[in-house]
């Protein structure tokens, strides 16, 4: 499955991608704000994560737990980040959302050009009601791109999450989001 914008083309990772990845994530300032991104990431960690989309790829659409995506900025095609839906649940009509960005494609709007994508699909495609997002405390750039879109901040979980890439407990803001409350911004 592929999710195209002005910009950027949503598409699976492919070995071919793995430097890129590598390039863009092996960046602790950008591993510290993910849950389960180890730092250093290295080129096993790459291949990790591609075979994992192999393997939901291959999942039956009624039963599809998890839609994760490359960033492909179109000028340059190559890999500049990451974007999902986990945890995708049909019966509860519910997913999380989640995505990073190589520290070089910051402050450019590919971060919100990809989550609109990315709630385009989840909204219309897989009609879901609601997508959540967990953002770590400290990390008030994620939160102000899910607000953008209409997320509201619906609590903090105290010390509920260790940090893969330092280690450190971490509080996080929950944000969500009902279809009925999406604001699509063109861009």
């Amino acid at each position: 499955m592929i999710l195209k914008t002005k910009r950027l083309i949503l598409r699976p990772v492919q070995r071919k991608d793995i430097s890129d990845i590598v390039e863009n994530i092996n960046n602790i300032r950008v591993t510290r704000w993910l849950l389960v991104v180890p730092y250093p990431y290295a080129r096993k960690d790459a291949g990790v994560w591609i075979k994992s989309q192999r393997k939901a790829e291959k999942e039956k659409p009624s039963e599809r737990k998890n839609y994760q995506f490359g960033i492909e900025l179109r000028e340059e095609s190559r890999v500049i980040g990451g974007i999902g839906l986990h945890k995708v649940d049909r019966v509860q009509g519910k997913a999380e959302v989640g995505y990073w960005l190589g520290q070089n494609y910051w402050r450019n709007g590919y971060g919100s050009e990809a989550l609109k994508a990315m709630l385009d699909f989840a909204f219309k495609k897989l009609r879901l009601r609601k997508v959540e997002a967990g953002v770590f405390k400290g990390n008030p750039s994620s939160g102000k791109l899910l607000e953008k879109y209409g997320f509201r901040k619906e609590g903090l979980k105290r010390k509920a999450c260790v940090c893969k890439a330092d280690g450190r407990i971490r509080d996080e803001y929950m944000y969500g989001l009902l279809r009925n409350e999406y604001k699509p911004r063109r861009k």
